[in-house]
């Protein structure tokens, strides 16, 4: 089964053609060496958690040409021909699984993302959702964090069905890892390849693919997951959907992990290892509350916009047009 979905994904995307590289105009970025200074994860204080001192060993090997950007919680490369991320990266602590603060579902633009990053009208009326590569599920252990999850640059045009389907269970699992495990490294994004669809007047690339690749990180007892999902409605059990790291390199054209020792990357990149990962799901508890003027679930009204097949919107909304994001 994964053999065959490892060369179904390969078929589709020779016919798409290669994976274009980054355009020149790109902020510059020193590349990372493979042959750079090894982390030492003995070393570091065991209280350091986000961005701090994991904060390269999750980017996948770094170009020239890249543009970077990194926010609180999660780094991000942008791809301005797709007009959305290539790659997000981020650890995620067991800790960090417990949301301190609500959705903000503020979508904005990336004010970091110097050669400008999508909007809201690119997803206007596309019916696509706008899937969080980032989840903000995953980003509620901090206001700013959460802020940013809902910028642009983590957007990727998403089937409804998709997002909040098969997509959202794999969410859900990598929390059941960072609990289970204590923390992992998540890399997540579309794949992108030339002649995809695009929506909005900025060119918004649909991808018809997306990945996770998830570290347990302990030295000697590191294991590694790769997962690549179509951005369609899906049914089959996670597992079904894995491949090992090296297949997915040839499929994105990334390096993953390039800042592993050479041996251990080997070895975590060749085995698809699904056995070596718990495919239990854990329901993590928000701890958020609501202020004292918030509405309660209850004051949300049915939106009024209609679908492209002429019917009433199912979602609900609180605001004050009468219509959920989608029909805004």
């Amino acid at each position: 089964m994964k053999i065959s979905l490892f060369l179904v994904v390969c078929y589709y995307l020779l016919a798409c053609n290669a994976v274009q590289k980054p355009e020149n105009h790109h902020v510059l970025k020193q590349p990372i060496s493979k042959t750079a200074s090894i982390i030492n994860v003995e070393n570091v204080d065991a209280s350091l958690t986000t961005n701090s001192f994991f904060s390269h060993l999750e980017w996948p090997f770094v170009s020239e040409n890249d543009q970077i950007v990194e926010h609180k919680a999660y780094t991000l490369c942008y791809d301005e021909k797709h007009e959305q991320a290539k790659w997000v990266a981020y650890v995620l602590t067991a800790a960090e699984t417990i949301s301190r603060y609500e959705r903000t579902n503020d979508f904005n633009t990336d004010p970091s993302v110097k050669t400008g990053s999508a909007t809201n009208d690119d997803y206007k009326g596309s019916g696509y959702d706008r899937g969080h590569l980032a989840p903000a599920g995953d980003m509620g252990f901090s206001s700013v964090s959460m802020i940013e999850s809902f910028y642009y640059s983590n957007m990727s045009p998403q089937n409804p069905s998709f997002n909040r389907g098969i997509w959202k269970k794999l969410e859900e699992q990598v929390r059941s890892w960072a609990v289970l495990y204590d923390s992992v490294l998540v890399v997540t994004g579309p794949v992108l390849t030339a002649s995809l669809p695009k929506i909005g007047v900025n060119g918004v690339s649909v991808p018809s693919f997306y990945y996770k690749v998830i570290l347990d990180y302990k030295n000697n007892q590191s294991k590694a997951i790769a997962l690549i999902l179509p951005n369609i409605k899906g049914s089959k059990p996670l597992s079904s959907y894995v491949l090992s790291i090296d297949e997915l390199e040839k499929i994105t054209k990334l390096d993953f992990f390039p800042e592993l020792q050479d041996d251990l990357e080997v070895r975590l990149e060749k085995n698809s290892s699904v056995d070596s990962w718990d495919w239990k799901i854990i329901l993590t508890h928000s701890t958020a509350k609501k202020s004292s003027n918030s509405t309660g679930d209850s004051d949300a009204t049915q939106c009024s916009g209609t679908t492209k097949k002429g019917l009433r919107c199912k979602n609900r909304t609180k605001n004050s047009s009468g219509r959920c994001y989608l029909h805004e």
